[in-house]
């Protein structure tokens, strides 16, 4: 069997196991089995991926399959990898792993809890391997339709709102999404022939740039509101203030750069033309929405939405990157996607077991939990320390990358939606301060606080995972940077109609 089919076949297995256990402590124990497996899995797919390429082999696409599924339509299941989908698998089944445990405690529905996570996951894993556009449309809608449950069922305060809001603006990008994808099919074989979801065999064509111009701002939007664009954000912070943990950690770690995924791989990389013509409205969006996510975070009082908030910033960094159209800047918007996820991960993960003690998200409530819980505190200050880009943390990469390679632009608009954007670096230091010092420092506010207790060995092994892979990356990102750079040659080349293949 392929190796890629087994990530979309394991969690389905893990599925299957999940049914017949009895209760909740089997349940998590057949889901931590089942998505070890799989982190396992995703670190052999990186060796071997890495040992192909020293190997000499140059394919844009490596462990390729293909099948007809759909033969009417031409539909295909066709699944094969670069660079930057091995990157997007690992963060992937980092964050799913980590999540189960972060979960170790829900006893409410656990069965139905764990399957609509694992299922989650499966669209996830499905979306990153998929090279035919219909499939990998089938697979969002995979990772997109479970929030709905995970957060009206198992959230907390307004859930049905947030759960229906998060649902129907998801829904309205998903349907931006299947218009581009149909116009986009429908205009495949512009000289003749057969049409195709085939995403490399579109790209070996032009589609006609009337279409471009007509077909671009649905799917980069479509993609966008997934990815926390401005003004299409609004979801965002409801959903995650109101999601249980885990999902939170992996709605905002992993579904949300489904988005920026999508955004280059099917919007600018198929429709390059009109890319180059349009971005720069969406280069104004994104500025906007890596700003006002920042200053907004600094004006929140609960700790979930100081951390949605970030998420709409730096999420907005992904997609203001690929909106530069460069090597460098790219290759930092795909670091971003990894680094934040991570580093959001590990902080919704941290607000879970802090508020599992304390009861309450508000900052104006807490204080001095350094004393009693060291270990979250220590984890909270790394994960902080992260996210303003401290030297030696995955941040710090990601954003220098970024701005580096928008700064390459010489021209005056550039530059300055490049300064406007790096304002928000500082933006974030204010907000990540003003947390640490409220939260951690300072007298006990409440007397039962002395009563609690630090994290727990599940709580330990979940948060340790996600601070390793942060510092992991920061202090070795050479590895990962040459990995995603070979991949994004022939896309940033087809984006710019220069050739760069010299260079890496």
């Amino acid at each position: 069997m392929n190796i890629l089919s087994l990530f979309v076949l394991i969690p389905v297995l893990t599925i299957v196991g999940i049914l017949f256990t009895k209760d909740y402590k089997q349940t998590r124990v057949v889901s931590a089995i089942g998505m070890g497996i799989q982190l396992v899995l995703a670190g052999l797919l990186i060796y071997l991926y890495l040992a192909e390429r020293n190997a000499g082999n140059t394919a844009a696409m490596l462990f390729t399959y293909d099948t007809v599924w759909f033969p009417t339509l031409n539909i295909h299941y066709s699944v094969g990898v670069d660079g930057i989908s091995v990157a997007m698998i690992g963060l992937t089944a980092i964050v799913v792993f980590a999540g189960i445990f972060a979960s170790w405690m829900v006893t409410f529905l656990s069965r139905e809890f764990f399957i609509s996570l694992i299922l989650l996951s499966s669209g996830v894993f499905g979306f990153f391997i998929s090279l035919d556009l219909f499939t990998m449309f089938l697979f969002y809608e995979v990772a997109v339709i479970p929030m709905y449950l995970l957060i009206g069922i198992w959230g907390s305060g307004p859930k049905e709102y947030s759960a229906m809001k998060l649902t129907l603006m998801l829904m309205a990008g998903s349907a931006l999404i299947l218009v581009g994808l149909l116009g986009i099919y429908f205009n495949s074989a512009p000289g003749g022939g057969q049409l195709t979801w085939n995403i490399q065999q579109i790209a070996r064509i032009q589609i006609p740039i009337q279409m471009q111009r007509f077909l671009f701002p649905f799917t980069f939007i479509g993609f966008g509101i997934l990815g926390a664009l401005f003004p299409f954000h609004t979801w965002s912070p409801d959903g995650h203030a109101s999601a249980p943990t885990a999902v939170s950690m992996l709605h905002a770690g992993v579904l949300m750069k489904l988005g920026g995924y999508g955004a280059f791989r099917v919007a600018m990389y198929l429709m390059p033309e009109a890319a180059q013509e349009q971005a720069w409205i969406f280069i104004i969006l994104t500025s906007i929405s890596v700003v006002y996510g920042a200053f907004g975070a600094i004006w929140q009082k609960d700790l979930k939405y100081i951390n949605a908030y970030s998420s709409v910033s730096h999420c907005g960094l992904v997609l203001f990157a690929v909106l530069m159209m460069n090597q460098t800047a790219m290759n930092g918007a795909v670091i971003q996607m990894i680094s934040h996820g991570l580093m959001t991960a590990l902080f919704f993960a941290l607000i879970g077991m802090i508020y599992g003690r304390t009861h309450t998200r508000m900052i104006n409530e807490m204080g001095g939990l350094m004393k009693v819980m060291p270990f979250l505190g220590v984890a909270w200050v790394i994960g902080g320390l992260a996210s303003l880009g401290l030297p030696g943390l995955s941040g710090f990469v990601a954003e220098m990358t970024v701005f580096v390679g928008a700064f390459q632009h010489t021209d005056v608009f550039h530059r300055t939606v490049t300064i406007l954007a790096t304002s928000s670096i500082v933006v974030t230091a204010v907000y990540i301060l003003r947390v640490v010092g409220a939260l951690l420092f300072g007298p006990i506010k409440d007397d039962h606080f002395l009563q609690l207790d630090d994290a727990k060995w599940y709580e330990r092994f979940s948060t340790i995972t996600l601070i390793v892979s942060i510092a992991a990356i920061g202090l070795a990102p050479l590895w990962l940077s040459d990995m995603i750079g070979s991949s994004l040659v022939p896309m940033v080349e087809k984006i710019t109609g220069m050739s760069i293949a010299g260079l890496f």
